[in-house]
């Protein structure tokens, strides 16, 4: 039993000490350089989460984080389909991006204080406000977290969502199983097979494994929410002109929504305001300074359009509402930081 000890102890020092010794050797060299010199993004995503990211029967990839994968690449590389897309489990996914598997993170994250510190990354804007609820199935008549008192729920290990479940329930003095699975697909399997009484996740992804159930009417997602769940790229720390590359991809989306200005029309836009001149290269240099051509929010928006354009496209159908996620100006928490 002791010599079981010390080889776990050794286990994970070494682990350690190889993970943190490959994360300082790519900050000795900006992600940007690499990925311009390899001539393709690295993009850790989902393959299992309609609306989010997907990889479909034809093997193409859709979804909402994809297209930001797509845009990152636009900028950077000037070519919205140099992407190699990376599939990723919730507990795989910051280990890949720690040890330089992949070059970002795109895969429904949530920005946590934890997270932003211990595993030695950092967050770029939040792209989805989101918040954890509940599924069940809609013959069982449950309407509130307490009509689940006692129940099996279905949960991804590895993620807030597992957390989350047993604060909300602990706080409400309320006895329940978690059954728990660490693949997307065996969680949302379970439920379909009557593993577990409910379901729980960020309501989006809720929304986007509901429609593609074998009868998506006969389950309900309840209307309360747990937690706030603010789902944004991720980067290692330590390299900042690539965490400014991938946040100010992310300021073109939202920007561009605010200007009205859209993949259509983004070549031809035309505007007195400074701030737009500067947006689409016309002044300013702001490319430079990024490390980027002048006209990279301009390749931007051609790729994959505006915020609005993104979340129509790829979250409209799935029927959820913009919400938090509309702009400033109309009430929401989408608001892009100055272009000057």
């Amino acid at each position: 039993m002791a010599q079981r000890r010390v080889w776990l102890l050794v286990t994970v020092v070494v682990g350690t000490v190889l993970t943190l010794a490959s994360t300082a050797a790519l900050a000795q060299q900006s992600t940007l350089d690499v990925v311009r010199a390899r001539g393709h993004l690295v993009c850790g995503v989902n393959n299992g989460l309609p609306g989010f990211g997907y990889l479909e029967s034809d093997g193409s990839w859709s979804g909402f984080d994809i297209d930001y994968c797509r845009a990152v690449a636009a900028a950077v590389l000037g070519d919205p389909n140099a992407v190699e897309f990376v599939p990723l489990t919730a507990a795989e996914r910051f280990i890949a991006l720690q040890t330089g598997e992949i070059d970002v993170l795109i895969r429904n994250a949530t920005w946590t204080l934890v997270r932003d510190t211990d595993l030695g990354l950092n967050f770029a804007p939040v792209t989805f406000f989101d918040g954890q609820g509940f599924m069940v199935p809609r013959d069982l008549g449950v309407t509130s977290l307490e009509d689940l008192a006692g129940a099996s729920i279905c949960v991804t290990s590895g993620t807030t969502t597992e957390l989350n479940l047993a604060d909300a329930f602990r706080a409400r003095g309320l006895p329940f199983t978690p059954v728990v699975f660490e693949e997307i697909d065996t969680v949302y399997r379970a439920y379909e097979q009557g593993r577990c009484d409910a379901v729980t996740s960020d309501k989006s992804q809720l929304a986007g494994r509901r429609a593609i159930m074998a009868d998506p009417e006969a389950h309900v997602i309840l209307d309360e929410t747990i937690s706030k769940e603010p789902l944004a790229p991720v980067v290692r720390h330590g390299d900042d002109r690539w965490y400014d590359v991938v946040s100010w991809v992310v300021y073109a989306t939202f920007f561009a929504e605010e200007k009205g200005i859209t993949s259509q029309n983004v070549t031809t836009f035309q505007s007195p305001d400074p701030d737009v001149q500067r947006f689409l290269g016309q002044t300013g240099g702001l490319g430079a300074m990024l490390g980027l051509s002048n006209d990279w929010a301009i390749k931007v928006i051609q790729a994959v359009g505006n915020y609005a354009e993104i979340f129509d496209r790829n979250l409209g159908p799935l029927g959820l509402p913009r919400g938090l996620n509309r702009q400033w100006t109309d009430g929401g928490l989408l608001y892009a930081m100055p272009f000057r």
